[in-house]
């Protein structure tokens, strides 16, 4: 009763809300307990809600729940694609004695590098391939492990412009990115296609040419046969 008045004016605390189904679980209501994080989560303004759905999920690993460990984590990621739901999710996958192995988890890391890699987010790219390697440590093979260690990037130096506010020049400075070897392979694709089409352009252009001789040619011919 104390929890629920509470919440009642708080719904948004997932401290609270964390602490009331704990409770229920701890005097062996499991399904009271999961009735109340199902009734957080469809709170629509929560403070930390990372935390709460962690503590969910972590309850139903605890009751030995694979499959609604699974859709938790897919709601979730509905909800947000942020790097460690995907990493969290995939090492559940992998090394968690209810998960469905390391198979499982290479599909999960594979899905959230190509969807990183499509946004262009290259720091949150290498906390996943770090993860991603740990898990091949532990639960992978020296092959599986090689082709991680070949999708890491190197560290680079790089320029750009620092503008203030109002969009005016305020200098160069330097910064550290990151080079991937699927992006070199992609940009090496790109400029073949460029040196394809130019090469393209040339021959055409020249055919064109000796098409206009031809013509010229044709045309001093008719005048010597009209002679």
């Amino acid at each position: 009763a104390l929890y629920g008045n509470y919440l009642k004016a708080m719904p948004n605390n997932c401290g609270a809300w964390s602490k009331f189904a704990e409770l229920e679980k701890n005097v062996g209501e499991t399904d009271r307990c999961r009735a109340i994080y199902e009734l957080a989560i469809s709170q629509t303004a929560l403070d930390m809600p990372e935390m709460l759905w962690k503590s969910y999920i972590d309850f139903e690993i605890d009751e030995g729940e694979s499959a609604k460990v699974r859709g938790l984590y897919q709601r979730l990621l509905e909800r947000t694609s942020h790097v460690k739901v995907w990493i969290s999710f995939a090492q559940f996958e992998g090394t968690s004695a209810i998960g469905e192995g390391v198979s499982t988890a290479r599909d999960i890391f594979d899905k959230a590098y190509a969807q990183l890699k499509e946004q262009k987010l290259n720091e949150e790219r290498v906390l996943l391939l770090d993860a991603w390697r740990d898990v091949e440590k532990q639960s992978g093979d020296t092959q599986s492990l090689s082709k991680v260690d070949k999708m890491m990037p190197r560290r680079v130096k790089r320029k750009r412009m620092r503008k203030d506010d109002a969009g005016n020049d305020l200098g160069w400075e330097e910064y550290f990115d990151y080079q991937f070897p699927d992006d070199e392979d992609n940009n090496a694709g790109a400029l073949k296609i460029l040196e394809m089409a130019a090469k393209w352009k040339k021959d055409d252009s020249s055919s064109s040419s000796g098409s206009d001789d031809d013509d010229s040619d044709s045309d001093d011919d008719s005048d010597d046969m009209e002679e």
